[in-house]
């Protein structure tokens, strides 16, 4: 089998060369040295690792490396190649030319692979792709699967976390957060089962959705388990307590401008039932005693809104 590989290894040298070849070889051969070798550590979205090639690749080598990637069946490769050009796509003369060189549908195809791990990768590469805002029109074409991964999929999984980072980044600007309008009522429920770590990458999502005017509507008529009020308990951790008043205080905000206050005919068991409804309130008005300095703030700028 070791002979099999290192001709596959002279195959995949004929195409790319001394660079970006090497960075893949030495990324695979990692795993093949046991226990003792170097191993892949799980990558997140933007970190640039020491098990992964150190070098910044050059346009040419990344014109290789995705060549190795589209062409590839190997997933050993595949994964390696994603987590490589992960990492290089976390600087931003990079997402450019990665974009230039037709390698963002590269990428994106490789969400739809059965296996996790590479379909994870691939994630975290369109993460970092995804920070520049002219990719962000190519990637659009992938938040529909990603939204039903993240729904679909095991809660808390890996996948589930770079997919919900993908659609954080994706939401930074109003462009595109329409696209997930129909999800709503879903990212509450991952909110509410969701482990810590979930919850916040959610509220990070949300709120981006309620800076925006255009989503209020949206927001308030999604239908909420009666448990988000728990969000609002003094004794929940602070970066999550401290994301839901400002998830509060955004949709105030919105509501003002748009002058709209109670107009709409939202239906009951909707977020705004909860948000405006006495249990809340009371939520609140205990909050203002809470021993830290900016909930209080957060929970005094919502009370008059009762």
């Amino acid at each position: 089998m070791g002979g099999a590989r290192d001709v596959g290894w002279v195959a995949a040298g004929l195409v790319l060369g001394a660079g970006a070849c090497y960075c893949i070889y030495r990324l695979t051969r990692g795993q093949q040295r046991g226990s003792g070798g170097r191993r892949l550590r799980p990558s997140r979205s933007a970190d640039l690792t020491s098990d992964s090639c150190d070098d910044v690749l050059n346009a040419e080598q990344l014109q290789k490396l995705l060549y190795l990637l589209e062409s590839t069946d190997d997933p050993v490769i595949m994964e390696r190649a994603l987590v490589t050009l992960g990492n290089n796509a976390a600087f931003s003369a990079n997402q450019a030319v990665i974009r230039e060189l037709g390698g963002i549908p590269i990428v994106g195809d490789k969400i739809n692979n059965p296996n996790h791990s590479i379909k994870e990768k691939a994630l975290n590469a369109l993460n970092n792709l995804s920070v520049n805002v002219e990719n962000q029109i190519k990637i659009k074409v992938y938040i529909k699967q990603i939204c039903e991964d993240v729904f679909s999929g095991p809660l808390n999984s890996a996948v589930q976390l770079a997919g919900l980072r993908v659609l954080t980044n994706m939401t930074v600007t109003n462009d595109h957060q329409h696209m997930l309008k129909s999800y709503i009522t879903d990212l509450f429920q991952v909110l509410l089962t969701g482990n810590g770590n979930t919850k916040v990458q959610v509220l990070k999502l949300l709120l981006n959705l309620s800076e925006n005017p255009a989503m209020t509507e949206g927001l308030l008529s999604a239908q909420v388990d009666s448990s988000f009020l728990s969000l609002y308990d003094g004794h929940v951790a602070q970066e999550i307590l401290l994301r839901v008043l400002t998830l509060f205080q955004n949709i105030n905000n919105c509501l003002r401008m748009e002058g709209q206050l109670a107009t709409q005919p939202f239906s009951k068991g909707s977020l705004f039932f909860l948000l405006y409804g006495e249990e809340c309130a009371q939520k609140m008005r205990a909050l203002v005693y809470h021993h830290d300095v900016d909930v209080k703030e957060k929970a005094l700028t919502i009370i008059p809104k009762f």
